[in-house]
């Protein structure tokens, strides 16, 4: 099977992996890949933005299956043009997609269809949005409409802060026409974590669980990012939550899309706050997430090309994924700054040796070559993700490996997977 990538970050660099390991893939490529993924395939230099251009090597080239790693070629409509071309593709079509393209779509549809979720209001007006917050309770959640690289989610913890995020993005000053319309709601407590299901447009199957961190320090502390580290399997996620998980929010979704007209093919990234009174949704994303696609993909029991296939072409039916017993933690490099600005072009070093430990895969996601040199290029930089017996030997051999890597500026949460240890200790006592 001749297969394409689209994307160039540690999600596609993970997705590259796996495929290049598997017998049914004849040629792979990935547009446009990065500094790790052209060590193991041809890279193809289209952005994934790029989407007439994207089309035309796609249908020239005559792949038998693209699978597309970012979000925003998805809202774009690129599944939609490759499936009129006749291209089977592993991603959902725009109007699918727009349960993580618009944040209103996504809240007005789960309230259409009873998924549960926290109260919300929109406003696409600056005044409206303020007579609202004067009197509003806090903390709440402001929200961008639209995409915004992760970074369109602000939890106010007082109504100055809330009035100025509302109006930093109605103005478009914050996030451009992303942030034109808000959504304004309830802050969830619990505990947050990842849900993540493969879909053929009627069936559907679950994934391993996992467990992200979002804040840039440890503890939880700091800026929010696109993920500093995660850990597989979740050891939040019990059967009997999964199964609520999937009764009531997973398969009203995937059946509420479809019988809207817009069948959803692909993967579909659940964030969810587990409450007092069970999980709610936070959030929706239309693609693998990121950390999260590095512990996922190396614990699949098999191969991950019938599975993204089956996705495209509507062929889950009888298919069970099988998960190792091994557990996997991910963490995540950045570079200095990041989530804010940070340079890039500073050289990396020591990531043969990391992998060399064994059980070590470093995922790349903010990387170039320059000269024949891996430079960063990036606020995320490297996945550093290490398999193991369970979470305690898999973590020690994940900061084993990171302690090999080095780059000026680099930094690291160094507790990720330390409350899942100290929550399975202390329930074996």
């Amino acid at each position: 099977m001749k297969v394409l990538v689209v994307g160039g970050g540690g999600r596609e660099h993970a997705l590259v992996w796996a495929l290049h390991r598997s017998s049914g893939v004849e040629t792979l490529r990935c547009a446009p890949g990065n500094a790790g993924i052209e060590k193991i395939t041809e890279c193809v230099p289209l952005g994934a933005g790029d989407i007439a251009k994207l089309e035309e090597h796609i249908v020239g080239e005559g792949y038998d299956l693209v699978v597309v790693g970012p979000e925003a070629p998805l809202v774009a409509g690129l599944a939609d043009r490759l499936s009129e071309a006749g291209v089977a593709v592993f991603g959902p079509s725009a109007a699918a997609a727009m349960i993580e393209g618009s944040k209103v779509f996504a809240k007005e549809f789960m309230a259409r269809h009873g998924i549960p979720s926290a109260e919300f209001l929109v406003f696409d007006d600056a005044a409206a949005a303020r007579r609202h917050l004067e009197t509003a309770s806090y903390p709440l959640v402001v929200k961008a409409d639209g995409l915004a690289a992760g970074k369109g989610v602000i939890i106010a913890p007082d109504r100055d802060t809330a009035i100025a995020t509302s109006e930093g993005m109605l103005s478009g000053g914050s996030f451009g026409d992303a942030g034109r319309r808000v959504v304004v709601e309830e802050r969830l407590v619990g505990r947050e974590a990842s849900f993540f299901v493969l879909s053929d447009g009627e069936r559907f199957v679950e994934l391993a669980t996992c467990q992200d961190y979002k804040r840039a320090h440890d503890g939880d502390h700091g800026p929010n990012t696109g993920g500093m580290g995660t850990y597989s399997p979740s050891v939040y996620l019990d059967d009997v939550t999964r199964r609520q998980l999937v009764d009531r929010i997973v398969e009203p979704t995937i059946c509420g899309l479809r019988d809207e007209g817009c069948p959803y093919r692909g993967v579909l990234y659940v964030g969810v706050m587990l409450t007092d009174d069970g999980p709610k949704v936070l959030e929706y994303n239309a693609r693998f997430g990121d950390p999260e696609t590095q512990v996922l993909i190396p614990r699949l029991d098999g191969d991950w090309l019938p599975l993204l296939h089956a996705c495209a072409v509507g062929g889950l039916e009888g298919v069970t994924p099988r998960w190792k017993e091994d557990a996997a933690v991910c963490v995540v490099m950045a570079s200095d700054g990041y989530p804010g600005s940070y340079p890039e072009g500073v050289p990396i070093e020591g990531v043969d040796e990391a992998e060399a430990r064994g059980n070590i895969t470093v995922f790349h996601a903010g990387t170039a070559s320059v000269d024949g040199k891996l430079v960063t290029a990036g606020g995320r930089v490297l996945g550093v993700t290490a398999l193991g017996a369970d979470l305690v030997q898999a973590r020690a051999r994940a900061y084993d490996a990171v302690s090999r890597i080095r780059f000026n500026g680099a930094h690291h949460r160094t507790d990720i997977g330390m409350d899942a240890v100290r929550t399975l200790r202390e329930s074996h006592r």
